[in-house]
């Protein structure tokens, strides 16, 4: 009886969540269509069409299925990047690019948190924009905000980010293979640098390639290096809300969220080689889905308007983060050579 209670009620909350995840989940195969014909980012396509459609998050039969993709289903699509990195990737490249990544991530984050305290913004939004220009776009800002407690403009914010560093790197992947074609730095180097700066890896991979193969398989490992930093930053992020919750006395979120420890379990399955490339080719294309299905959904949940309000000062913010993520990057590449 109990058996047949409990699969009542889950077949009754998988039919409150469908309607909004199918919404979620045409937004999303719609935003991949523009993408493909367009190249452009296919988060940014699946915010747009979202914020659209914003009318569906209202009560209704959409409701409930939108906040779960916004969710739950961003969460699954974050811990399943972890079949994107090996520790053996990490290590061929060498202890260069490894003090590259660690030095450009933590002093870049250090430094937008601590431009954001000085512009008069939350400490959060410094360590939210600051670690998506840090490690991996979009993907970054979804992942850190899902570590950050519940605040009423954290959708905001968050949706904020994705746009911006999502333009920021569409504009990055154009200028920077000429940036270093125009210095003169050799494939390598190229690689180097476009890995170590681009906000996304699509991104990465289109501006690498653009230069030369060598270019591209070099920008395309040193970016996954950053990808993996990720986990240590939701850790730092979590003990940071940890403590702010504990000074504030507001909710403490649990020291490490559960798509974390699955990101890091996933990074260690992956890196002992038995994973076959054709689970992690499929298992990278449906964290792909998912996390483009999520953002639809965050973009549901906002308003354009809302967006609009936040004004000039966060976009000069995140340019100046990005700005200054380039310039470390050249200055330590030419420190390290």
């Amino acid at each position: 009886m109990e058996l047949a209670v409990h699969f009542s009620q889950s077949s009754a909350r998988a039919r409150s969540l469908l309607p909004g995840m199918l919404a979620c989940a045409v937004v999303g195969a719609a935003a991949g269509f523009l993408s493909e014909h367009y190249r452009a980012p296919v988060m940014l396509f699946a915010l747009l069409l979202g914020m659209s459609m914003n009318f569906l998050s209202a009560d209704g039969p959409c409701r409930a299925g939108i906040e779960f993709t916004a969710k739950q289903v961003l969460r699954i699509g974050i811990a399943l990047l972890g079949l994107r990195i090996t520790v053996g990737q990490v290590a061929n490249l060498g202890w260069g690019p490894v003090v590259l990544v660690l030095t450009c991530v933590i002093v870049t984050i250090a430094a937008a948190m601590a431009a954001a305290k000085l512009m008069g913004f939350n400490l959060l939004f410094g360590l939210l924009s600051g670690g998506a220009t840090a490690i991996c776009g979009a993907s970054a800002a979804l992942a850190l905000s899902a570590a950050l407690p519940a605040h009423p403009q954290k959708d905001r914010a968050t949706l904020f980010t994705v746009i911006v560093v999502s333009a920021l790197s569409t504009v990055a992947m154009v200028l920077y293979p000429m940036v270093t074609q125009a210095l003169g730095f050799a494939p390598p180097t190229a690689g180097k640098f476009l890995g170590a700066t681009i906000h996304d890896v699509a991104q990465v991979v289109g501006a690498g390639y653009s230069i030369s193969p060598e270019a591209g398989d070099i920008a395309t490992l040193v970016k996954l290096m950053r990808v993996a930093m990720l986990l240590p930053v939701i850790l730092f992020a979590s003990l940071l809300t940890r403590r702010l919750g504990a000074v504030e006395g507001g909710e403490r979120p649990p020291l490490l969220p559960w798509f974390a420890v699955a990101f890091a379990v996933l990074v260690a399955i992956n890196s002992t080689g038995w994973v076959p490339h054709a689970v992690q080719s499929a298992g990278n294309d449906v964290s792909r889905w998912l996390l483009v299905g999520s953002i639809a959904g965050i973009g549901m949940k906002s308003h354009l308007k809302e967006v609009a309000t936040v004004g000039i000062k966060p976009v000069l913010l995140m340019v100046g983060e990005t700005l200054f993520l380039a310039t470390l990057a050249m200055a330590l590449l030419h420190w390290l050579s």
